[in-house]
């Protein structure tokens, strides 16, 4: 598993999304997903699946600090007397002392950003998140994070997939040393009936979905979070990024895209 390295902290290129994901199928396929080598595992307050995820990473036994764990603070929770409380409410959840990445899910236009992001800081400060980052947000607020108030994120979670270009947003982030954060990498199933897609992964002895993974995880300052419930499906992720695509197909499957 290849990973992301941020200011030394290493961020594994492909994890597990959760949304969407609910009750014991959630726990399992968390638990399922680390045993055969996921380590990077991504939630929300949103998603109210937090103790099933937290249920999930215990079932597995593994070490929490070999484990990268995403949450993030949904629009209602984002001011400077809420953020605290609910992170620690996600933490209890979580079954944990710390998340190794917290994020700002939505831009949030009745509470001054400055505001939201002093909260998000003070929560770093105190051990309860290694890492700070933001959700959605266009190119034009990440300048105002990063240069106007000078706030150190690591990431910014963007749907990103092989028919919807970030080409700003990830001209961004590499240029600050910073990583995007993949969600929908499958376009929300749209990729299976791609005849691109198909074609090029016969290449490789890979279908859609798995092109789709080794596409974004292969980009740098890429890390992409697909969801899947089922084992099968884990276990072709991770078949997925065991082989290697060439710089021509890379540049076939990106001229799918659309801009956002």
């Amino acid at each position: 598993m290849k990973n992301f390295d941020y200011n030394g902290i290493k961020v594994p290129k492909l994890g597990l999304g959760t949304w969407k994901s609910k009750d014991e199928s959630c726990r399992k396929s968390v638990s399922e997903a680390l045993e055969m080598g996921y380590r990077h595992i991504d939630t929300a307050q949103v998603y109210e699946n937090e103790e099933e995820v937290g249920a999930g990473i215990q079932d597995a036994n593994i070490p929490r600090s070999d484990i990268f764990l995403v949450t993030k603070v949904w629009r209602d929770k984002v001011g400077k007397s809420d953020l605290k409380n609910s992170v620690q409410q996600s933490l209890e959840k979580l079954k944990t002392d710390y998340v190794d990445l917290l994020l700002l899910h939505w831009p949030v236009d009745d509470v001054p950003l400055d505001e939201q992001l002093e909260a998000l800081q003070n929560v770093q400060k105190e051990g309860l998140a290694r890492l700070i980052g933001v959700s959605n947000y266009p190119v034009d607020l990440l300048e105002k994070v990063r240069e106007e108030l000078n706030v150190d994120i690591a990431t910014n979670q963007v749907e990103y997939h092989p028919f919807l270009t970030q080409d700003k947003v990830l001209g961004y982030l590499k240029k600050h040393g910073m990583f995007l954060t993949a969600y929908s990498p499958l376009a929300r199933g749209d990729v299976l009936e791609n005849s691109t897609l198909k074609e090029i992964g016969l290449k490789y002895g890979l279908n859609p979905v798995q092109l789709s993974i080794l596409w974004e995880y292969q980009q740098d300052n890429v890390v992409t979070i697909p969801k899947s419930e089922k084992v099968e499906h884990l276990k072709s992720n991770l078949e997925a990024i065991e082989k290697e695509l060439s710089k021509e197909d890379m540049q076939k499957i990106s001229e799918l895209q659309s801009p956002k």
